[in-house]
């Protein structure tokens, strides 16, 4: 009983104090995406409705765990697109805990910003995007990371 307590009020406190989702259109997106930092930028784009992005997560919320002052994760969530409510994405950032950016854009029609952010990208999702300002290296993923490549694409911006 008093696991069921405590899981309770923990699974409250984070859904009242916990990391929120700002929500975001493409003109923001592409200023945050533009910040000049001596900080690596990972930005991914994702879905509470993706299988793959969410299961990839882990990968994003352990590079942000570490701390590193050298990297910064933005996670880009696209439900908006298909459902304007964001209260869904607020209760999943709570429930799985996570502590990168997080960030929802607010736009209805992808084929008029995908070019925008990255001519490469298709649309499909999971995708990341890893910028390093200093060395002026860009590198883009257009499906789901696998165990250790989001190192050797971090590597490959140095």
């Amino acid at each position: 009983m008093v696991k069921i307590i405590f899981a309770t009020v923990f699974f409250w406190f984070n859904l009242s104090f916990g990391q929120t989702a700002e929500i975001v259109k493409v003109a923001d997106l592409e200023k945050i995406m533009k910040e000049r930092s001596a900080a690596i930028h990972i930005i991914n784009f994702w879905a509470t409705w993706c299988g793959p992005c969410v299961k990839e997560l882990p990968v994003f919320e352990k590079i942000t765990a570490e701390g590193r002052p050298d990297i910064k994760v933005t996670l880009v969530s696209l439900d908006l697109d298909l459902d304007p409510d964001p209260e869904k994405v607020y209760k999943f950032v709570a429930r799985k805990g996570l502590r990168s950016r997080v960030v929802m854009l607010d736009e209805a029609d992808p084929d008029s910003w995908i070019n925008k952010i990255e001519k490469q990208w298709s649309g499909a999702l999971p995708a990341t995007i890893v910028i390093n300002h200093k060395t002026g290296k860009r590198k883009f993923i257009g499906r789901a990371l696998r165990e250790g490549e989001l190192e050797q694409y971090l590597d490959e911006t140095q």
